[in-house]
């Protein structure tokens, strides 16, 4: 067998790839563009060509390739994905080479990642929640993602949280991905300093803040710090910054997503009683800002019993490629592959 295999993380804007020994080292990675806006049979020679590159610079055939995608997946075939677009590609168009090859869901693969290397790693069940540019949640049962009957579970961002609230692009009302999605802390800010009367001087709100949050830049762009109509969307980093300086609208924004969160982690935690709460993603990197209000709130909701801990994701950006290099050594015939792994994986090439 070989001493490598292929892992991809594929995303709508780029794919995240590396070969990964059997131990555990990642011997290389590299990232390119996902060209969604030419289609999806580009997306999928793009791909092919990934891992073609990827294998030949070790020299050598990998023992398999894993792959995350996003949509509805199975470990045989991407059924479907709304963000490029394909429909029924079984895995082995992915891959040019004679290899096994096994796809999983990306939110799911990279809560697998977290299961066996990373936060979760002595834990058999919880919740893995990126909060990203939308929300999934990844739903850890027994040391293994559980995708549900058809491929659809862990769906979190799309629980209605506020049933009169705003409308989701999914359709639905008040979703949860509609007030605590990074994207939608961002937009949710710009639209209500938009809709705010112009006053003298610079307001408050779009002032540069005194102070940042943890892992959060202090510096506000110019374009936000004015009185004139926004040039660009404020994002979600900005906002935390903003909140951490106690400019008000932002603290509603911010107390929004944090009510939002509390509520669907509520409900949450009372069906499954998950032993941790793993939380992920570009939002959860303005750590205690979100944790411990979130915390607070998660438990005065749960009048009659202890909340889960939260705990921060660990494995970051390559959370994704490491869960799929899994999938690879799985799909080799390695059904154990990572359960000896040492952490040092955290200490490998970073994944840019």
């Amino acid at each position: 067998m070989s001493s490598f295999v292929v892992a991809l993380d594929v995303g709508g804007t780029s794919m995240k790839g590396g070969l990964v020994g059997r131990s555990g080292e990642i011997i290389l990675t590299d990232r390119r563009v996902t060209p969604r806006d030419k289609g999806p049979a580009v997306v999928v020679g793009a791909i092919r060509s990934f891992i073609d590159e990827l294998a030949v610079a070790c020299g050598g055939t990998p023992a398999g390739v894993g792959l995350a995608v996003p949509g509805l997946v199975t470990a045989d075939a991407a059924l479907y994905s709304a963000n490029i677009g394909w429909r029924d590609v079984p895995a082995a168009d992915f891959v040019p080479l004679d290899v096994p090859v096994m796809l999983g869901h990306d939110v799911r693969t990279g809560g697998l990642a977290e299961s066996v290397l990373g936060a979760g790693r002595e834990l058999s069940d919880f919740l893995f929640l990126p909060i990203g540019t939308g929300i999934a949640g990844a739903v850890i049962l027994k040391g293994e993602p559980y995708g549900g009957t058809a491929g659809w579970g862990g769906e979190i961002g799309h629980i209605p949280v506020f049933p009169n609230g705003e409308t989701c692009a999914c359709g639905q009302i008040g979703c949860l991905e509609t007030y605590a999605s990074a994207s939608a802390v961002g937009r949710r800010y710009s639209a209500r300093i938009a809709a705010t009367p112009a006053t003298s001087g610079t307001p408050t709100s779009l002032a540069t803040p005194a102070s940042s949050a943890p892992l959060v830049s202090s510096a506000t762009p110019a374009s936000v710090a004015s009185s004139a109509p926004l040039a660009v969307p404020v994002t979600a980093e900005q906002v935390a910054a903003l909140t951490a300086s106690g400019d008000p609208v932002a603290r509603e924004v911010w107390d929004d997503a944090v009510e939002a969160l509390s509520l669907a982690l509520a409900t949450y935690t009372l069906l499954l009683d998950p032993s941790a709460i793993v939380l992920g993603g570009g939002l959860a990197e303005s750590g205690r800002l979100l944790s411990d209000p979130l915390a607070e709130r998660l438990q005065s909701r749960l009048t009659f019993r202890e909340a889960p801990p939260l705990r921060s994701a660990v494995l970051g950006v390559r959370a994704g490629m490491l869960g799929a290099a899994l999938l690879g050594w799985r799909a080799a015939g390695v059904p154990d592959a990572g359960a000896t792994w040492p952490l040092d994986v955290l200490k490998s090439p970073r994944v840019a």
